[in-house]
């Protein structure tokens, strides 16, 4: 069995676009950055903790887990406190790029974790105060990293993506992939 230590209903949608059988137990860690950590080791890092954590509850499973940090100007934009927050930060990206670094951990029955990353690029548009009000009135940036959803109604606010837009999403598709077949379990496309 597979399970996603996530509660990300986009994550979950994902593995079932894929027809990835699965079921769902979120994961509790501290998402805190550490003092000096780069985002891709964060993103790693994160990731991998959120599979043990759910492990130890299914040691005979392969947990899937996920983490992604969006970063700009060497600052980690993780989901707004609020809404002042999430303008805040929307602010920041208007008519910028920026990075989305998402890390993937599966970990195997035994205990072994595996983890790979993905870093894309996203650039935006210049946002107006007015629209960046009218999104965050939404409620869609409120639970996502950086104050976006690339899936949503967000899209409208990115003008190019250069990289996996899936792992903007929260889940790079082509290296859970990977690491399913390296953990013995190929993927087998269904209909």
């Amino acid at each position: 069995m597979i399970v996603l230590a996530s509660a990300s209903p986009r994550r979950r949608h994902l593995l079932e676009m894929l027809g990835i059988p699965h079921v769902v137990q979120p994961a509790d860690v501290d998402e805190t950055r550490l003092p000096g950590e780069v985002p891709e080791a964060m993103a790693v890092r994160l990731a991998a903790a959120k599979a043990s954590a759910v492990h130890v509850r299914r040691p005979d499973d392969l947990v899937l887990a996920a983490d992604t940090v969006v970063t700009i100007d060497d600052q980690v934009l993780g989901k707004p406190e609020n809404q002042a927050d999430a303008e805040r930060m929307l602010a920041l990206l208007s008519g910028r790029g920026h990075r989305v670094v998402t890390g993937v951990a599966l970990a195997l029955p035994g205990g072994e974790v595996r983890d790979r990353y993905d870093v894309t690029h996203v650039w935006f548009r210049e946002l107006s105060p007015e629209l960046i009000r009218s999104y965050v009135a939404t409620g869609e940036p409120l639970d996502k990293a950086g104050s976006y959803g690339v899936q949503g109604v967000g899209a409208v606010l990115i003008e190019r993506v250069d990289g996996d837009f899936f792992s903007v999403m929260g889940l790079p598709l082509r290296l859970v992939v990977e690491l399913l077949e390296d953990a013995g379990r190929p993927y087998r496309f269904t209909r």
